[in-house]
């Protein structure tokens, strides 16, 4: 086996892990309602600070001997009442500790997409990206919300990451063909925003750009293929919360994470195919 491609996994994976484990602070901050504040203390009242202005750091809290799980802040200054403190408190502790499962997906997700495309410049684009994906669909899966802080970045530095990969010797795709995937995946999300503005938000719309400029840099194929997977892993999700009767038909769910498993998958078989 090509030592170059087992450099570039084993950097990858690190990569992950190492990003993956940064993100349940920053989901934590983000996963807030339209219109309120990010958040900016730990569940037990204490400002976030740290690097970054405080995105950046472990899912702890910075004040030392503080429990996350146990509040010392009176329930005024929480802001929320006295009967729903307690419940809400724990659900915001839980989110901020975050789990070991964080950084062990983001770190697979950077690895499956390493070792499909290889030594290639769009590799480092994929593995760059890949975390901001993670974070899009924690925050989407708890909230219900993609917010533009993250989603127009994300679109924009796709597009500039991937026109400096189209320079670099050996990439395998095209850049003009990921700057039209991006704007037909965005424009057949709009249209269906249009068409239904409760079952789709206009989050899942600028997400699909960055989402449709990825996933055109391989072709129209893979296009396709990826946005269809992410409505079937919806669909299938749909269905099966119908069938356990925790939802009804009308029920909204959040999309975000199925419109990146798909992408996932629309590269993962992009790759491959490309090598």
């Amino acid at each position: 086996m090509d030592i170059g491609y087992v450099v570039v996994i084993a950097a990858a994976t690190l990569w992950g892990a190492g990003s993956g484990a940064l993100l349940p602070r920053a989901a934590y901050r983000l996963s807030v309602e339209p219109g309120e504040a990010w958040r900016d203390a730990c569940p037990s009242g204490h400002p976030i600070t740290g690097f970054a202005g405080g995105w950046l750091g472990a899912a702890r809290c910075d004040v030392g001997r503080c429990d996350v799980g146990r509040c010392d802040v009176g329930h005024r200054e929480v802001g929320h009442p006295k009967a729903d403190h307690g419940e809400n408190h724990r659900r915001g502790a839980a989110a901020y500790r975050g789990s070991a499962l964080i950084p062990a997906l983001t770190a697979a997700g950077c690895a499956g997409l390493a070792a499909a495309a290889g030594v290639r410049p769009e590799t480092a684009v994929w593995v760059l990206l890949a975390p901001v994906a993670v974070l899009l669909a924690l925050v989407d899966s708890r909230v219900h919300r993609l917010p533009d802080l993250l989603t127009l970045p994300l679109a924009a530095a796709a597009a500039v990451l991937l026109g400096g990969a189209a320079l670099v010797p050996g990439a395998a795709g095209s850049w003009t063909a990921a700057l039209l995937g991006g704007l037909v995946l965005g424009g057949a999300y709009f249209t269906l925003f249009l068409i239904n503005p409760r079952g789709m938000g206009f989050g899942d719309v600028k997400l699909a750009v960055s989402l449709g400029i990825a996933l055109g840099w391989y072709g129209w194929e893979v296009l396709f293929a990826g946005a269809f997977a992410g409505f079937l892993l919806g669909a299938v999700y749909g269905f099966g919360l119908v069938l356990l009767r925790r939802a009804s038909r009308g029920s909204a769910i959040p999309f975000g994470p199925f419109m990146i498993g798909g992408t996932l998958i629309g590269l993962l078989m992009g790759a491959a195919l490309a090598a």
